[in-house]
C-alpha cells in the first residue's frame, strides 16, 4: 500500500499523542456534560436551571426542524417511488429524440423538468462526458458472515425482481471463511441456483486472519472488490462504467433501485466524487420483532429519511453505490475499522481533496430489524448494534488528524465545519436525553438551596411542559410510522397493530437504554483504549428459523445450521 494510502487508515497500534487525545476527546465532553451539570448544580442552582434551558431550547429547535424534514422526506420518498425510473434511464440512452418529444408535450410526474433539463444538457454534450445506460454496469457486493440461507436466499431473490436489465447486473456474495462449513454449503447452493440469472454470480471467500485487519465487514468486501476487480479486467469493462453497491445479508433493494442509481451516476458529471446513499427502512420484519426493537428501527428509519433532506450532512451508511474507478483508487474500503460505512465517507472526503459528497437516493433498501432467537438475545444484540454504529466516534481523531496537523489536504474551514458535525453528532446522541429526562432533577436533589431558588424549584415542572411540547414530534412519527408499515402478516391478530401504536410509549427508556448508552459505552471504550477490534455481527434470526428451533426443541432434535444459527464465535 502506497504511503498516501495508508494515510487514509485508522493506526493499529500505538496512538500518538495526539490521536489520544482525540480518542479520548468526544467521552470527555459527553460525560462532561454530566459532570458540568452536576458542578453547576453544587455551585448554583441557578446556572445548572439555564444551562439545562439552552440545552432544552436547542433540543427543540431542533425538533422542528426534524418534523418538518421527516414529513418532507416522507413525501419525497413516496413521490420518487411512483416515478418509472426504468423509462426515464431508457430516455438517456438517446437524450435527443427524448428531449424533442417532451419539448412539445406538458411535464407531468415528479422531478420531469429536472429530467428534461437533464436530457437538454446531455442532448447539447459534444464532449462524450455522459455515458449512456448501455455502457454501464451495476455491481453488487453482498457481504455475509454464517447467515443462514433462509437469510441469503430472499436477499438474492430481491435483485431478481429489479426492473433493471439483469444481465448487467453483475453478483458476488462475499462469506467468510471462519464462517464455518455451513455458509460454504450455503454460498455453493445459492451460487447454483442463481448461476444463470445475473450477467455473472460469483461467491467469494474471504481467509481468515489476513493481514492488516480487523475482524470486520470491510475486510470481506475490501477482498471481494478486488477478486472482482479481476473479473472486470477479463471482460474488458472500463472501471469508470461501473457502478458498485454493497449489501448486507438482510438488505433487499427497492425494485426501481439500480434504474435510480444509475440514472443519477449518468447526470451527474462529476460522479466519480459521489456516493449514492438511497434510504435503509428497517421494516422487513417489523412486525416479528418486540416492541422496544419496534420503536429503535423505526427511529433509525425515520433518522435515515430526515437525513436524506440534509445531503449537506450526509455520510455513508449501511448499504450506499460508489463508482468502481473511484473505489480501486482507493484501494476499496477500510481493513481496520468495524464501521467501514461511515469511515468511507472520511477517506472519500480526503483523498479527493474536499471534492467529494453524498447524493441521496429517495428510494429504499429494506432492512431487518434486530431479531434473535430469544428476547433477551435480542436486547443484547440491538444494544450490540448500536453500540458498533456509535464506534464511529472513532473517526474523530482520524479527522481531528486530517484537519489540524500538517496533514491537512483539504481546506481548513470546511473541514472544521465536519468535524464539528461528527463530534455533535456522537455527543448528542450519548448525553442529551439523559440530561432531558432526568437533569432537572439534579439540582433539588444535591443541593438544598435549589428549593429556596425559584427557577430551579420549577425546573422540573418547565422541563415537562417542554416534553409535552415534544409530543408534537411523536405524534409525526406514529404517523408516517403507520403510512410506511408493511401488511400485517396473517399469522398476527388484529389486535397486533393496537400494539404497533401503544410501543411508543417506551420511546423514552429505548432513547436512554439502548442508544444513549451504547454511545456512552463505545466513547468510554476509546477513553481507555479497549478498542472494539471485531465486527459483533447482528443475528439475522427469522420467524422461520425461530419456528425450527423451536421444533426441533420440543423434539430433542439437532438444529440444522442452514436453518438457524445458534452461536456466533
Amino acid at each position: 500500500m502506497s504511503k498516501y494510502l495508508d494515510d487514509l487508515e485508522l493506526p493499529l497500534g500505538k496512538r500518538s499523542r495526539f490521536y489520544r487525545f482525540f480518542e479520548m476527546f468526544p467521552a470527555i465532553i459527553s460525560y462532561g456534560a454530566f459532570i458540568l451539570l452536576i458542578v453547576l448544580s453544587l455551585v448554583s442552582p441557578l446556572l445548572a436551571a439555564i444551562y439545562l434551558m439552552l440545552v432544552i431550547i436547542t433540543l427543540l429547535i431542533r425538533a422542528v426542524g426534524i418534523v418538518y424534514h421527516t414529513l418532507a422526506g416522507h413525501r419525497r420518498l413516496v413521490k420518487s417511488q411512483r416515478v418509472h425510473w426504468a423509462h426515464r434511464l431508457a430516455e438517456l440512452e438517446t437524450p435527443k429524440e427524448a428531449y424533442e418529444t417532451h419539448s412539445h408535450s406538458r411535464p407531468e410526474g415528479y422531478g420531469m423538468l429536472q429530467h428534461i433539463e437533464n436530457l437538454r444538457l446531455i442532448a447539447a454534450d459534444e464532449s462524450g462526458s455522459f455515458p449512456k445506460p448501455s455502457d454501464v454496469y451495476n455491481m453488487v457486493i453482498v457481504a455475509a458472515y454464517n447467515e443462514a440461507y433462509e437469510v441469503l436466499e430472499p436477499t438474492i431473490r430481491s435483485l431478481t425482481r429489479v426492473t433493471y436489465d439483469q444481465k448487467r447486473l453483475i453478483v458476488a456474495l462475499a462469506y467468510e471463511e471462519r464462517g464455518g462449513e455451513a455458509i460454504e454449503q450455503t454460498a455453493q447452493r445459492l451460487a447454483e441456483e442463481f448461476k444463470d440469472v445475473f450477467m455473472t454470480f460469483q461467491i467469494i471467500k474471504h481467509p481468515r486472519d489476513l493481514p492488516d485487519e480487523v475482524v470486520g465487514k470491510g475486510g470481506n468486501i475490501t477482498y471481494a472488490g478486488k477478486q472482482m476487480q479481476q473479473w472486470v479486467d477479463q471482460q474488458g469493462i472500463e472501471y469508470k462504467n461501473v457502478l458498485i453497491t454493497t449489501l448486507d445479508s438482510d438488505n433487499r433493494p427497492h425494485s426501481a433501485y439500480f434504474d435510480y442509481a444509475t440514472y443519477e451516476y449518468i447526470v451527474n458529471e462529476d460522479r466519480k466524487h459521489l456516493a449514492y446513499q438511497p434510504i435503509a427502512l428497517f421494516l422487513n420484519n417489523i412486525w416479528d420483532v418486540p416492541a422496544p426493537m419496534r420503536v429503535v428501527a423505526t427511529g433509525n428509519t425515520f433518522w435515515n429519511i430526515i437525513s436524506s433532506m440534509r445531503p449537506h450532512l450526509m455520510r455513508n451508511f449501511a448499504s450506499h453505490s460508489q463508482p468502481m474507478d473511484a473505489l480501486v483508487e482507493m484501494n476499496f474500503w477500510s481493513t481496520r475499522t468495524i464501521v467501514e460505512d461511515g469511515h468511507q465517507f472520511w477517506r472519500s472526503y480526503f483523498y479527493f481533496n474536499g471534492n467529494y459528497s453524498v447524493h441521496p437516493l429517495y428510494i429504499p433498501i429494506y432492512q431487518d430489524a434486530v431479531l434473535d432467537n430469544t428476547y433477551l438475545k435480542t436486547f443484547k444484540a440491538q444494544f450490540i448494534q448500536l453500540r458498533r454504529w456509535m464506534y464511529g466516534a472513532s473517526d474523530i481523531p482520524f479527522v481531528a488528524e486530517k484537519v489540524f496537523t500538517n496533514k491537512r489536504t483539504v481546506p481548513f474551514w470546511p473541514a472544521f465545519v465536519w468535524f464539528i458535525r461528527g463530534l455533535d453528532g456522537y455527543v448528542t446522541a450519548a448525553s442529551v436525553s439523559i440530561i432531558v429526562a432526568v437533569g432537572g432533577w439534579v439540582p433539588l436533589l444535591i443541593n438544598n438551596q435549589a428549593y429556596r431558588d425559584v427557577v430551579a424549584h420549577q425546573l422540573p415542572d418547565t422541563i415537562a411542559l417542554f416534553q409535552r411540547i415534544a409530543l408534537i414530534g411523536i405524534i409525526v412519527m406514529v404517523y408516517l410510522s403507520f403510512k410506511l408499515l408493511p401488511p400485517r402478516p396473517e399469522r398476527y391478530k388484529r389486535s397486533r397493530t393496537f400494539w404497533m401504536l401503544a410501543q411508543w410509549v417506551l420511546m423514552p427508556l429505548t432513547a436512554i437504554g439502548f442508544l444513549s448508552f451504547a454511545a456512552l459505552n463505545a466513547q468510554a471504550r476509546l477513553f481507555f483504549g479497549r478498542y472494539l477490534t471485531k465486527f459483533d455481527v447482528t443475528n439475522k434470526a427469522t420467524v422461520a428459523s425461530r419456528e425450527a428451533l423451536k421444533h426441533a426443541a420440543k423434539k430433542n432434535e439437532p438444529i440444522r445450521v442452514s436453518e438457524v444459527d445458534i452461536e456466533r464465535p
